[in-house]
């Protein structure tokens, strides 16, 4: 049974911190970010938006633009001015001391870019190092240090930085569009009275960012979509936007490292010309985004097959700028081959885009300079995985090819840095005596809790203080690349807010009383958040499987048979036999089984057995809960418990399933907010239900303190993960809420929850006075919850989702506390 925990603990990374030390440190007020104008030919993008002016203006940066920097892009010099950037020459823009552009320095008349830049000075924009050798050469000269946005290792971590991932999405949608403008008739399907007109028919020869991308639009215009990529791990991503995925039968796996493809067999290649020569006589639209890294692109796509295409048929090749996928491909131009095809080849997609494109780029940039160094300094720190193997020089020094990424060397100028640190050290005795205080200060407050509360609860406080110890081991040592996937399988445990409804429910087939009608809501919302919540992490996790063959079978639906096994076993005990003791041994199991959950969130090969445990803790939690039902309500009730735990279930799988996999990060903060509004629904109830017990229960005033919490910090939780919600899946603004006076305004809420907390313990409780307290609380926190949310921008919401987490978390502590003391609980 305890097997589990040994293998998480083996498999869990070292966690010791480790003393950051930075390079090339620096107070941000002293240096200054410069932003020259883009001059590659039809370049319009620019590397920073106004609106990323402010952030950095915000950090201590002074920032300078070029003049005419973002005309193109439709930002204009006194944009960037009211952002609190000054507007200044070309020499003046490289000559700062951080340097931002989008496309590397080029040949400027008889000098070049790198000529303007200062010996020391940071430069940081898409280099391609491994094919520019002469202008990594450049850069050593010059004696400036070069981050390349564009060799930013692929893990979770760094997706807010991905500048090519943000490209490749716009290249994608832009190729359908430019296709669409060549293309002599509609996408979708349109019956008239002229007659009917069939969908075109679009194949998309690789399964990344950029062919993904093009898949969603190509389908949002209606058109029937085919997809192919040596990749078989791609299939189900392309199967979930609703294309076809065309497979070669050979057995070899296209996985190569860092999300891309590696170069297949000649067997393989033969198979695949045979495939795509058959969809060219069929399709209307081909798109081909394949890339290799270091390597000119490979030919998909031969000129014979491209003449076998149907008169007004059209080629978009994404990888022109490395030599096409295409064969008849002219980079840079559009033309018609053969009299019929209309062959686009164009390398500068994205940036026909310009606004959009210089936003993603400008956003992805400003936040991996933000992340250097501290909160008021700019620093490198060579330890980060991230900022080194994007280095390509520093200070002139070369360090490109960086080092491989499991195995990453310490920086020999680390122990310099530690000996100046400790010139200075802090006095031993203050240090030891700090700790000392709040250790003694937290004895004397466990001390007062110890004597102000019944001895029975004196229980939920060991139980609350070991399970956080517990909690904060076991997410510590989960690893880094996982952390998407760990808050959503937290959240879908954090569906077991379902036990507070269930004992709450009652009434026979339908609820009769406010209480019941309540509690039967809250399980129907908790069951879709629960079944939601695993599919999603389920198909998160799906993305992480090896495509190298080695992928071994793990069979976890084999861990249905311990859970019912125990749920057998517990069942027969606990009504045949009439042993009360085995209600919180049950829950204590199903517990156990949720903290195995998120310690296999510790490494990529046990994750997924990790989702599958979760499942089982849930699972007998709910069995623990049912179980204790019998007898005490009318056996009906079990028949509307079933329709809501399995209505629920089914709507929160089928929206988990349906959702494109580039939405499923803000699904979780959409189902989180079920969660929230879920907690909420359980506090009203119990709240009715047991008003009538307060005055004569030895904690009542504890129950109504824990039920005043959950309402409140559950209707933060619903709007806030709402709101996040919207703002990544584009249907909310993303741009920070600026109100006049915002902090006074929330200020100004907490006051009034506090007040209102304040009238609901003095006076004595009262269904229809604390109803009007609890709902006035409540409607303060769903503002509340709105407005912290909004008033932070669009790419901090990930991290806002993670905070909103833990809420429900204390609302969940808060639901166990405010059930009556017979009730075993699900801690």
């Amino acid at each position: 049974f305890f097997s589990p925990l040994s293998y998480f603990l083996d498999m869990a990374p070292d966690s010791a911190a480790k003393e950051q030390v930075f390079q090339k440190q620096s107070p941000a007020s002293a240096l200054t970010i410069g932003v020259p104008k883009e001059t590659h030919e039809l370049e319009r993008r620019v590397s920073t938006a106004p609106s990323n002016v402010a952030l950095l203006r915000k950090k201590g940066f002074n920032v300078v633009v070029e003049g005419g920097a973002g005309a193109e892009a439709d930002f204009p010099d006194a944009v960037y001015q009211k952002a609190g950037a000054e507007i200044v020459s070309k020499a003046e823009a490289f000559g700062a001391d951080i340097v931002l552009k989008v496309r590397a320095p080029e040949e400027d008349g008889d000098g070049h870019e790198l000529d303007l830049m200062k010996e020391g000075a940071i430069l940081i924009c898409m280099v391609a190092p491994g094919q520019n050798p002469a202008l990594v050469e450049k850069f050593q000269k010059a004696k400036i240090t070069v981050f390349a946005m564009d060799c930013i290792p692929r893990i979770t971590r760094s997706q807010v930085y991905d500048v090519l991932s943000s490209m490749a999405n716009i290249a994608g949608y832009k190729a359908v569009v430019e296709a669409a403008n060549s293309f002599g008739r509609y996408f979708k399907q349109t019956i008239t009275a002229a007659g009917k007109v069939n969908p075109a028919k679009v194949l998309v020869i690789g399964a990344g960012v950029a062919g993904l991308s093009a898949i969603a639009t190509a389908k949002g215009m209606g058109a029937i979509v085919r997809a192919f990529d040596v990749r078989a791990a791609c299939k189900e991503q392309v199967e979930s936007m609703g294309a076809e995925f065309l497979e070669i039968k050979i057995n070899e796996s296209g996985e190569g490292q860092g999300g891309y493809a590696k170069e297949m067999s000649k067997e393989y290649h033969e198979a695949e010309k045979a495939l795509i020569g058959d969809q060219c006589k069929d399709v209307d639209i081909i798109i081909t985004t394949a890339l290799i890294p270091g390597k000119p692109a490979p030919k998909l796509v031969f000129a014979d097959q491209v003449a076998l295409m149907k008169p007004g048929s059209v080629t978009v090749d994404l990888a022109a700028e490395m030599g096409g996928n295409i064969e008849t491909t002219r980079p840079g131009e559009k033309y018609i081959f053969n009299d019929h095809v209309t062959c686009i080849g164009y390398t500068d997609l994205p940036s026909r885009l310009p606004t959009q494109s210089s936003s993603l780029f400008a956003n992805n940039v400003t936040k991996f300079l933000l992340a250097m160094g501290t909160t008021t300094d700019f620093g490198i720190d060579l330890d980060d995985v991230v900022f080194r193997h994007s280095m390509v020089t520093l200070d002139g020094e070369l360090m490109w090819p960086p080092p491989p990424l499991p195995e990453q060397p310490k920086p020999q100028p680390k122990k310099v840095k530690a000996v100046e640190q400790q010139e200075e050290p802090a006095d031993p005795f203050w240090t030891q005596a700090s700790n000392v205080a709040l250790t003694t200060g937290g004895l004397i407050a466990l001390a007062g809790v110890g004597v102000s509360v019944p001895a029975s609860w004196v229980g939920n406080m060991t139980v609350f203080s070991l399970s956080t110890l517990v909690g904060y081991q076991v997410v510590l040592a989960v690893s880094p690349a996982l952390h998407t996937p760990l808050m959503s399988v937290t959240n879908a445990i954090s569906g077991s807010v379902i036990v507070g409804g269930l004992l709450l429910t009652g009434g026979g087939i339908y609820p009769t009383k406010p209480s019941q009608i309540l509690a039967i809501g809250s399980v129907l919302m908790a069951s879709i958040n629960i079944a939601g919540g695993f599919h999603v992490t389920g198909r998160m996790l799906d993305m992480f499987k090896k495509g190298d063959g080695t992928e071994v079978p793990q069979y976890n639906y084999l861990w249905a048979v311990p859970a019912l096994v125990w749920s057998g076993l517990y069942v027969t005990a606990r009504l045949l036999g009439g042993y009360k003791g085995m209600d919180s041994l049950s829950y204590l199991t199903g517990s156990m089984f949720c903290i195995f959950s998120i310690a296999g969130l510790s490494t990529q090969e046990s994750s997924r057995l990790g989702n599958s445990l979760g499942k089982v803790g849930i699972f007998i939690g709910v069995v623990t809960t049912l179980t204790q039902l019998y007898g005490k309500v009318d056996p009906w009730t079990y028949a509307q418990i079933a329709i809501a735990i399995f209505g629920g279930g089914a709507v929160g799988l089928t929206i988990a399933e349906r959702v494109e996999v580039t939405g499923l990060p803000q699904l979780v903060a959409g189902f989180h907010s079920v969660v929230g509004l879920a907690a909420v629904v359980v506090s009203f109830a119990q709240y009715i239900n047991e008003v009538n017990m307060f005055v004569h229960s030895p904690i009542g005033n504890i129950q109504r303190v824990a039920i005043f919490l959950g309402s409140v910090i559950g209707g933060v939780t619903f709007t806030g993960s709402l709101v996040a919600f919207m703002k990544l899946n584009g249907n909310w603004k993303s741009d920070a809420l600026q109100l006049p006076c915002r902090d006074f305004i929330n200020i100004l809420g907490g006051a009034a929850v506090v007040g209102l907390f304040g009238t609901y313990m003095y006076f004595p409780p009262s269904l229809n006075v604390g109803l009007v307290e609890l709902s006035v609380a409540t409607a303060i926190s769903f503002f509340e919850g709105w407005h912290l949310t909004d008033s932070i921008g669009g790419a901090d919401m990930p991290v806002v989702i993670t905070v909103l987490n833990s809420y429900s978390g204390w609302a969940l502590v808060a639901e166990d506390l405010a059930l009556r003391p017979s009730h075993h609980r699900f801690d």
